[in-house]
């Protein structure tokens, strides 16, 4: 296994190269000068002062972790081959592993970070089987807050095991064994499986091409500890919400360090900046070719895909079937990447200058001042089903930021990654909200017309619903409208600046729609037209029509609120 910490690796000398890393040729193949080996400590210095390095005993503790699963997943299996009385000669050979990915493997995580888990099992075992037998027995073992999530792209088991948070998933391989010399990068064992199996297989199979594909792995990791820290710093690092992911920034990193085979980690991190400001991202980011074995599973081909021509930000995973990591990004937040990673060539360009130190480059932005109009987006609901209704509306928002999009005024819809706690309902301390907020930047002095645009995220919504069966029972989701200067956004620990405080809560009024939606509308958007912004801004013009008809939610017993509320300076 991979160390996870780098710090406490010894230096691995630079292998002899038969050719070269990637599908190019190096850039530079020199050798780290006294300043960049000064540089690297000051930013490892950096870095230590985030305190996101784990300690060698919590390190060892996660792959106790590991080691235990496993043992509980191969006990589970040889249970399993009892039941479904397989012959003795099966069973005692059966085997199983229970394989970390992604972060972990990689050894690039933060302290506290969860472990990806791939349990891999014969084919004669049924995956409803891991998603009832093997969670009832996880359930024994005392695990925290355990759910499966059996509907999701990539099924998964979600656990808190001895302090540590897992996700794990399961792959099944056509064989009636599961040794422990098993190459599970061989393409071969794709054939015939279920795309699920699939699915969950490649998160190894993507990890340990990654780490093949680096020239120094210890540069690489401490590289990519840099770079995920500056991501997630600048509100840029959530896959869901159409940003860089984990993998998708290895990927990147990865690409720097074959560039640059024998780079200090300070020169792998400005060169990073320095190669992506300039990059053209019509090309896509690939660290080898990966050839296309026909086994029918969907392969990133733009040649062959018209979808994957609409892909705004290819960074193509190393592993066969290719697929691309940042297929969410959307024309807003490549703009909002675009921007941070020319921001991060200018602070990193100072610092060479020594103008600046490695600290600047994580400083937060203040998302709070960034944008004159936002929408904010709440989600309230009873506390015990909560987490469901804000997983449900959080794995769509990116479709409200889509539909902001395709309004010819707003030039750029810019999520904040991070949700907040909503304000307390004194009325019913029962119920707890969530809010998220998205910047808007305006390209006119054009009305808008925003009347369709959270119904239909709403009815978006509904049709999850439905087709998930999700418990959302009371569930209300509100949009409001607002301008910088009314906003009021408090955050726990006071980590951003305080928006004024807005006016107070106008009345409401409300109308009856059809088909489960309620929509409260505030007295003064009866009229055709509202001024909600600044008098030197543009004007949100809400007409009085009714959304597209929703349909029916059997699941949802009570209604679905929206509420289209505005607030204005007195």
């Amino acid at each position: 296994m991979t160390s996870c910490n780098p710090l406490n690796s010894q230096a691995q000398p630079v292998p002899k190269i038969p050719k070269y890393y990637g599908i190019t040729p190096p850039i530079s193949e020199d050798l780290p000068t006294e300043t960049d080996t000064i540089q690297t400590k000051e930013l490892i210095k950096c870095l230590r002062s985030y305190d996101i390095f784990e300690e060698d005993l919590e390190h060892q503790h996660r792959e106790d972790v590991v080691k235990r699963l496993e043992s509980l997943f191969t006990e589970w299996l040889k249970e399993m081959c009892l039941e479904m009385n397989v012959p003795e000669n099966v069973m005692d050979n059966v085997g199983g592993k229970a394989l970390p990915f992604g972060s972990f493997r990689l050894g690039a995580y933060a302290k506290g970070a969860d472990i990806d888990v791939l349990c891999v099992g014969p084919g004669f075992i049924k995956r409803k089987d891991f998603f009832t037998s093997f969670y009832e027995k996880l359930k024994a073992q005392e695990v925290k807050n355990i759910r499966a999530v059996e509907e999701a792209f990539v099924p998964v088991i979600k656990f808190i095991y001895d302090g540590i948070e897992v996700d794990m998933v399961i792959a099944m391989v056509v064989r009636k064994s599961i040794p422990g010399s098993l190459n599970l990068l061989d393409d071969k064992i794709l054939k015939d499986m279920d795309k699920y199996s699939v699915r969950s297989l490649n998160g190894y199979r993507v990890t340990e091409e990654i780490l093949l594909l680096v020239p120094n792995i210890q540069n690489f990791q401490l590289a990519l500890i840099a770079i995920k820290l500056w991501a997630k710093r600048r509100n840029i690092y959530s896959n869901m919400l159409g940003f860089l992911c984990g993998i998708s920034l290895a990927i990147l990193v990865a690409r720097i360090c074959q560039l640059y085979p024998n780079a200090a980690v300070s020169t792998v991190v400005i060169k990073f900046f320095k190669v992506y400001s300039m990059w053209d991202w019509s090309i896509p980011v690939c660290l080898r070719v990966v050839v296309d074995r026909y086994y029918s599973l969907p392969f990133w081909d733009p040649t062959l895909n018209p979808s994957d021509r609409c892909h705004m930000m290819p960074i193509i995973t190393p592993a066969y079937p290719q697929q691309n990591t940042t297929f969410n990004v959307s024309s807003s937040t490549l703009a909002v990447i675009t921007e941070e990673i020319n921001l991060g060539h200018a602070i990193t360009q100072e610092i060479l200058q020594k103008k600046a130190d490695w600290s600047k480059l994580f400083e937060t932005p203040n998302f709070f001042e960034k944008y004159q109009q936002y929408v904010v987006l709440k989600v309230t609901s009873a506390e015990k089903l909560h987490h469901e209704c804000v997983s449900l509306v959080e794995s769509k928002i990116r479709h409200l930021v889509g539909l902001l999009e395709r309004n010819r005024q707003i030039s750029r819809a810019h999520l904040h990654t991070q949700s907040f706690p909503g304000p307390s309902q004194e009325n019913n301390k029962e119920e707890v909200s969530t809010q998220w907020l998205i910047g808007l930047l305006i390209s006119s002095d054009a009305e808008i017309d925003l009347s369709l645009t959270i119904p239909s995220f709403i009815d978006t919504i509904h049709s999850l619903a439905q087709n998930s069966k999700a418990n959302v029972d009371g569930m209300s989701i509100s949009g409001m409208f607002t301008n910088r200067d009314n906003l009021h956004w408090a955050m726990p620990g006071d980590m951003r600046t305080r928006v004024s405080c807005p006016d107070p809560k106008p009345a409401e009024v409300h109308l009856r729609v059809p088909n489960l939606l309620e929509v409260q509308l505030h007295p003064a958007w009866m009229s055709p037209r509202l001024q909600v912004a600044h008098p030197n801004h543009p004007t949100v013009e809400l007409s009085d029509l009714q959304p597209s008809p929703s349909k029916p939610v059997t699941t949802v017993k009570r209604p679905i609120k929206l509420h289209l509320l505005s607030k204005r300076k007195g």
